[in-house]
């Protein structure tokens, strides 16, 4: 008998708001941490000696998360059910010579980050968001959440083949900001504002990672507000709703054969090979520091991992109404379909026929439609930290998500009933 529904059309609402409140991957983590808290876990530095009591804890490290409840009673070889997600999403980065602009404007210079779909950040009211550090090496975030650049498009009186031939935009010369008029760019000063932004110090700032975001809100769209239009869903989304189960499993006191995690690693977008990503070590090391404080041996680790299930959660692509011909003629995943299932047999997602029956059973339980993603055999296959989080720790892996469009734009679309849909199966998952 399915469980009853544990989040609603509030958790979408909800999303909405951390969406507005996570505009760089350092704001998702703070947000997602104090989440956390309210369900009781406590952060623990990996510089410290960890305990092996029960109870909720997570690690911060720059733009991730992990996070891991360990019940009563539970085994050093007890194994792990992770959510997987990330953090990052395709923007516009701040270069380390930020000040530039010529011809009476002054411009910041930006860098390319993932693959956006560049004709969606034209023409947008953008703000700045991200982390400064700090001489003495600590950290601030810094966020200004009103219109405070723009890259303005060209007149289509100066390129009047633009709606014939298409538009074509050169990464280094046609993305560049305008944020304000002056004959010189001055040196320093992006990181000035910014320092009085914050109510820093003048000149207290040595490093930083800045990005741009849309400053319009998340909003409900369509006839019946069914749908959601709003920026960084991938992988926001899948973060949000992951932090959701995490907390329920948490404090549902049911019984637990397992220990819930969750995983949100940053550089999805451009290959996961940092100190922060899925390619990276922090997950196994995490894992592995959690079975040793419990008086673990490397034989406990290898049992655990043996029976440990990660479900690799991101958003995947809803059968799209004007072009129909490039999804597989069998599989059209629907908004507000309920999650989906992404499967490739060359491995760019890590989902088998084991895993399916994993994911299958959640959303039974949860009483969730599920639905299943192929690529057309035509069109080549995106990915996701699911195979690396398969092959870097040897552990089961189903490659999981919600169907949205405008995947990679500025500002993406899903339906409303689908974040809600995804959290009760990842809830069911981890309490199962």
């Amino acid at each position: 008998m399915s469980a009853p529904a544990r989040f609603d059309r509030g958790h979408t609402d909800d999303l909405m708001s951390f969406l507005a409140a996570s505009p760089s991957p350092y704001h998702a983590v703070a947000n997602t941490a104090e989440r956390l808290e309210k369900a009781g876990f406590r952060q623990v530095a990996e510089t410290d000696a960890w305990d092996g009591t029960s109870g909720g804890r997570y690690v911060l490290r720059g733009g991730a998360i992990i996070a891991w409840y360990v019940p009563e009673g539970a085994a050093p070889h007890t194994p792990f059910h992770i959510i997987g997600a990330h953090t990052d999403s395709p923007n516009l980065r701040v270069k380390p010579q930020p000040d530039s602009g010529a011809h009476g404007w002054r411009q910041v210079a930006v860098e390319i980050y993932g693959g956006p779909l560049l004709n969606s950040w034209l023409d947008r009211d953008l703000g700045l968001a991200g982390r400064l550090t700090l001489r003495d090496g600590s950290t601030v975030l810094v966020e200004v959440d009103r219109p405070l650049l723009r890259v303005p498009q060209l007149a289509i009186h100066l390129d009047r083949t633009v709606t014939s031939d298409g538009l074509k935009l050169d990464k280094q010369r046609h993305l560049q900001p305008v944020w304000g008029l002056g004959d010189d760019p001055r040196e320093g000063d992006l990181i000035a504002f910014l320092e009085a932004e914050a109510g820093l110090t003048p000149g207290s700032v040595a490093g930083w990672d800045l990005m741009t975001h849309p400053v319009e809100r998340p909003a409900h769209l369509g006839r019946d507000q069914e749908l959601v239009a709003g920026p960084r869903m991938d992988n926001l989304l899948s973060v949000h709703a992951g932090a959701a189960a995490l907390a329920a499993a948490a404090t549902s006191g049911a019984p637990l054969g397992h220990i819930p995690v969750l995983a949100a690693f940053d550089h999805e977008e451009n290959g996961s090979q940092s100190d922060t990503g899925a390619d990276g070590p922090l997950l196994g090391t995490v894992l592995e520091r959690s079975v040793f404080a419990r008086g673990g041996s490397f034989e406990d680790r290898a049992r655990s991992f043996a029976g440990t299930v990660c479900l690799s959660s991101d958003t995947g692509h809803a059968v799209h109404p004007n072009y129909a011909e490039r999804h597989d003629p069998t599989h059209h995943p629907r908004v507000n379909g309920g999650p989906i299932l992404k499967v490739n047999v060359n491995n760019r997602y890590a989902t088998d026929g084991s895993g399916r029956a994993v994911f299958a059973a959640a959303c039974e339980k949860a009483g969730v439609p599920l639905q299943t993603f192929v690529s057309n055999n035509s069109m080549p296959c995106g990915t996701t930290i699911g195979p690396i989080t398969a092959a870097r720790h040897g552990i089961r892996t189903v490659d999981i998500g919600v169907a949205i469009l405008s995947m990679h734009s500025a500002r993406e679309l899903c339906g409303a009933d689908d974040p809600f849909l995804l959290a009760n199966a990842l809830t069911a998952f981890l309490e199962s």
